[in-house]
């Protein structure tokens, strides 16, 4: 913000206050993150709250105007109203669909209209770094076309390779399971609409579940502790959703895997099943999202138009969205059963099956 507004602010109209406003958004639009940040919001609140509207940027700004109630903060009201409303930007675009001057600014920390954004800089940044993945985009090139895919590509890769890894996907089940068993006893999704109680969640809600006398809680205890011993759901298999079906795609439930069960020694209920569908985008769904982008010649040039993919690379994908199920099951001796009765599903489902796990045999050594 402080380049945008040395080399741009007479231009732009960019005072000091535009600057500490998308600054104080940035640092604060993920405060409203729950424990394990979008596990609690996408997979656990759906799970206790069927079809649960909450969202954490809504949280975050619910826990500003109550970190400025209680500290008796001296802040401008339209001033914190601006702040809120590019938090919320990102997650309801139509917040910002009525600000008439400096529309730019609520698409700096978090765009939800293409995607392009500080806030996929930072993370993308930071985890790659972290987990030793190299990464092709570099955020100081990003005026170029090409270097506007690779954001998008690499955010893909990371979702791939890293934040869907089959076993981290486990690992957030099984925490899933123990945060439902819990959420009872401990009230733990009551929290999420009051930001006077929802401050005090974090990932110390598994230490707590862990360390916890009662016995109400001794079905997530066992569960976090199978995840300290690394006894972790057995993965059974998975398949890409064919990318002509993704159109009329629904989710794959348990009840979808066990009712697909035909013959077997063993008779499979939901509660042995454990199902996580994955989907991996360039931000967009299905779109490709260079097509809400617009480029201008050059720095002079005032006429902005689109891009076509092939102006950028003959190698870009044609279908820019992946649909993948994957299948678990929480007992090792239940492998079997539930991998056959997942296989029956894509029968059943496309005329065909895929076994993506299994390893090519080899070959036994001779010795003399």
């Amino acid at each position: 913000m402080n380049n945008l507004q040395k080399y741009q602010g007479n231009e732009l109209g960019i005072d000091r206050i535009d600057v500490q406003t998308v600054k104080l958004a940035g640092l604060l639009h993920d405060i409203g993150h729950g424990p394990f940040s979008h596990l609690f919001e996408h997979e656990f609140l759906p799970r206790v709250h069927p079809g649960s509207t909450w969202s954490h940027e809504h949280m975050s700004a619910l826990l500003l105007d109550s970190i400025v109630d209680k500290h008796s903060i001296d802040i401008e009201p339209d001033y914190l109203k601006v702040i809120k409303e590019m938090i919320v930007a990102s997650s309801d675009v139509s917040t910002a669909e009525g600000v008439k001057e400096k529309r730019f600014l609520y698409d700096i920390v978090a765009n939800g209209r293409n995607g392009i954004d500080v806030d996929k800089f930072d993370y993308i940044d930071r985890d790659c770094r972290a987990c030793g993945i190299g990464s092709n985009f570099q955020h100081w090139r990003l005026l170029e076309d090409l270097s506007i895919h690779k954001l998008f590509t690499t955010r893909a890769d990371l979702h791939r390779t890293v934040y869907t890894h089959a076993k981290v996907k486990a690992v957030e089940l099984m925490l899933v399971d123990a945060l439902v068993e819990a959420n009872e006893y401990l009230g733990i999704s009551l929290h999420a609409d009051d930001p006077e109680d929802f401050w005090k969640l974090d990932d110390t809600i598994v230490k707590s579940i862990e360390t916890a006398p009662n016995d109400e809680l001794k079905k997530a205890k066992e569960i976090i502790q199978r995840i300290r011993r690394r006894e972790l759901y057995k993965f059974c298999n998975q398949y890409s959703v064919p990318k002509d079906k993704l159109d009329h795609f629904k989710n794959i439930t348990a009840q979808d895997i066990v009712c697909s069960q035909i013959t077997s020694k063993v008779l499979l209920k939901e509660e042995d099943v454990a199902v996580s569908n994955v989907k991996i985008d360039l931000t967009r769904g299905k779109d490709n999202p260079l097509e809400s982008i617009k480029f201008f010649k050059d720095f002079g040039c005032e006429e902005k138009f689109p891009i076509t993919d092939e102006r950028v690379s003959h190698l870009l994908p044609v279908c820019n969205q992946d649909r993948i199920v994957r299948v678990y099951a929480k007992k090792p001796e239940l492998v079997e059963a539930v991998s056959e009765a997942f296989e029956n599903l894509q029968l059943r489902m496309y005329g065909e099956k895929t076994q993506v796990h299994d390893t090519p045999t080899k070959k036994k050594r001779r010795f003399n």
